[in-house]
């Protein structure tokens, strides 16, 4: 990899370390790119201030950027650092949300559906379920954040942990993988889920990525300096790729906002 654009700081609440060490990380395995990515706060602007554990808070976005702009210049010629968030798109929400990221100079975002609906209301797309419409929903909110053209790559897209009938997983992610490949949305593999064992690279998904001729790319997940670059996990990755027919790519387009 020479490339990471997706890493967390301890804002999001359940990462370790600050972007310098990240950097530093980055710079002593010969990375080019650093896309800092961590959860982006939300303004639920008609329930009143939610803090959610598992995001930054409204009030710690300013210190963000601020620390990412001073540190892509500290790292001038050693590293790009590229300040980004990670975003559910909530589609009553995001719009606000847009407001704050552009105001701020994030320069991207990446997709990480964690939530059908929104987490205000809804519920978690890693917990286990059978039903075929939760997940025709979670295809369908993921496909409208495709179409807005804003998200510069999809994380962990196979993150619903589905466990009904394979042709219902089947007929769904086909057409979400459709979608990613008619709007140029690169679909992640994620090193987390492989490093820690998770439910997802789910094979099942990559198998139909690989069919419909899907952008694909790595994403470290690091919630700890030390895994802004994981070798042996990405060995993994690049095995499951290469035997699927996958195409890496090694570095992201940037979408800007």
């Amino acid at each position: 990899m020479i490339a990471n654009y997706h890493t967390h700081t301890y804002r999001c609440g359940h990462a370790e370390g600050g972007e310098r060490e990240y950097a530093e990380q980055a710079v002593k395995a010969g990375l080019r790119t650093l896309g800092v990515s961590d959860h982006t706060p939300y303004d639920f602007f008609d329930i009143g201030p939610r803090n959610h554990p598992m995001r930054m808070a409204l009030e710690e976005f300013p210190g963000y950027m601020d620390s990412l702009r001073a540190l892509g210049e500290e790292y001038r010629g050693r590293l790009e650092i590229i300040p980004g968030v990670e975003a559910e798109y909530y589609p009553k929400y995001f719009p606000r949300l847009l407001e704050l990221l552009r105001s701020g100079g994030v320069r991207y975002m990446i997709l990480g559906q964690h939530f059908l609906g929104n987490e205000v209301e809804d519920r978690y797309c890693g917990i286990p379920c059978p039903e075929a419409a939760e997940l025709d929903r979670y295809v369908s909110q993921s496909i409208e954040a495709m179409e807005t053209r804003l998200f510069t790559y999809f994380a962990h897209p196979d993150l619903f942990r589905f466990t009904g009938a394979d042709a219902d997983y089947e007929r769904a992610m086909e057409r979400l993988c459709r979608a990613a490949r008619d709007t140029d949305t690169p679909l992640e593999i994620n090193l987390l889920g492989i490093r820690e064992n998770r439910h997802y690279p789910d094979p099942r998904f990559w198998r139909i990525a690989a069919r419909e001729g899907c952008p694909v790319i790595l994403g470290c997940d690091a919630h700890q300096p030390q895994w802004v670059t994981d070798p042996g996990s990405e060995a993994k990755a690049v095995g499951m790729a290469e035997e699927l027919g996958l195409e890496l790519l090694r570095e992201a387009r940037i979408r800007s906002l």
